[in-house]
């Protein structure tokens, strides 16, 4: 019999603000957090906007040896997973620490150091390449800093499928306490791939949206005139639990995680398939795992990256798992405000999940001011809907043409 799973704490960076409550304030209040980009040197780079996260400051988390000792992406998952531990309540120094883990989600990883210690083999030689390259680049160093962090010494890695890997590292999340490998779960994702080589990698394959006179409005999911992604960086860090640990401990629960399913479009690279059939896929089968008919599901966090093809793709995926319910369900794009932060993003938008559960309050897609006839779902525009919501997906599908769908409900105890 499989053990349920809930969600005890939520932790966040992301360009609009870094602190959970504030940012969810912030995106009903329809605001973007996409900007001209300070972090790094755009001056010769035509796409010079996006949703770095300005001004972050890990010195209240952690000291400064250490913050130089990691990638910035390592440090995004330490601000969030601390802000997430803090918010649950837990004490891993009260609990036997090979029953708690961290499986975390990178789409790339360290880029930052790769970048930095390639110019400086180049520019000063071998002998002036870190020590620390390999520790600071490795796409498990996030969980590994976690893990020692907190002295946690269960399961931990982890997963690497471009857009879809925070989902896919909280599916093995929650199949690692469904089964009972342990009781205590830090899951999520992190990236941090805002650098000179990554902007000018997605802008040179024409993935990025062109609006450079308007940055605050070029991420519009859904809309007629979207013309690609914009994109961003941060964490979405979050505490899995296994329900009668969680209760014990008297913990407050933001939601139960009920289904997950993972599948692969077998298709191209990086153009999603057209007719949505691995993403259709993987909703069906976490719908099956939830044990859920498509009727009871409320709100869909969309993968809804404002691509042309993507977010056809999704809506015809999800019209053929829903059907006539399809034009039922309350749709948003997250990334409409943050911007896509790759395989941090699947984090981000379950924590976004949580709150609109929470507060039964869906957020709003920004941005969508002209309907495409071919996205004429409910993708709340503009405004923040009340709903009651009793089930919540949320969708990821990345580059590789990985599909991945994850559903919480209400908790009721």
């Amino acid at each position: 019999m499989r053990r349920r799973v809930v969600i005890t704490g939520l932790g966040l960076v992301s360009p609009l603000s870094s602190k959970v409550n504030e940012c969810w304030t912030r995106m009903l209040n329809g605001e973007s957090g996409i900007h001209r980009i300070k972090l790094v040197d755009v001056s010769d780079i035509r796409i010079n906007f996006g949703g770095d996260v300005q001004d972050f400051d890990c010195s209240n988390y952690i000291d400064k040896k250490e913050e130089k000792r990691i990638d910035r992406f390592s440090q995004f998952a330490l601000v969030a997973g601390i802000d997430a531990v803090v918010d649950s309540g837990l004490d891993f120094t009260q609990m036997n620490p090979y029953r708690a883990g961290v499986v975390l989600g990178s789409g790339i990883g360290g880029l930052q150091t790769i970048e930095e210690q390639m110019a400086k083999l180049i520019q000063e030689g071998p002998h002036r390449v870190s020590p620390l390259t390999v520790p600071r680049m490795m796409l498990n160093a996030a969980g590994a800093s976690l893990s020692i962090k907190y002295g946690l010494k269960g399961p931990n890695f982890s997963t690497a499928t471009a857009c879809a890997s925070a989902t896919n590292a909280m599916g093995d999340a929650l199949r690692l306490i469904q089964y009972g490998a342990c009781d205590v779960i830090l899951t999520g994702g992190t990236e941090a791939a805002m650098t000179r080589m990554g902007l000018s990698a997605f802008q040179n394959m024409k993935a990025l949206s062109g609006r450079v006179d308007d940055p605050q409005r070029a991420s519009r999911p859904f809309d007629k005139d979207r013309d690609g992604f914009v994109l961003s960086e941060g964490a979405g860090i979050l505490v899995f639990e296994e329900m009668e640990f969680a209760k014990a401990r008297g913990a407050r629960i933001y939601a139960e995680v009920v289904g997950f399913a993972t599948t692969a479009d077998g298709n191209h690279i990086t153009q999603p398939d057209l007719e949505g059939s691995g993403a259709a896929e993987a909703m069906r089968q976490a719908l099956v795992d939830a044990d859920l008919a498509p009727e009871k599901i409320d709100y869909i966090n969309a993968h809804g990256t404002s691509t042309p093809l993507g977010d056809k793709a999704e809506t015809v995926a999800i019209k053929r798992v829903f059907g006539e319910h399809a034009y039922k369900l309350s749709i948003n794009s997250t990334k409409s405000q943050l911007g896509h932060s790759l395989g941090a993003s699947g984090g981000i938008e379950l924590l976004v999940c949580c709150k609109s559960i929470e507060n039964g309050i869906v957020p709003p897609t920004i941005n969508l001011q002209t309907p495409d006839p071919e996205c004429d779902l409910d993708y709340t525009p503009n405004v923040p809907k009340n709903r009651n919501i009793e089930y919540a997906m949320s969708n990821s599908f990345g580059f590789g043409g990985h599909d991945a769908s994850i559903i919480i409900r209400k908790f009721v105890g």
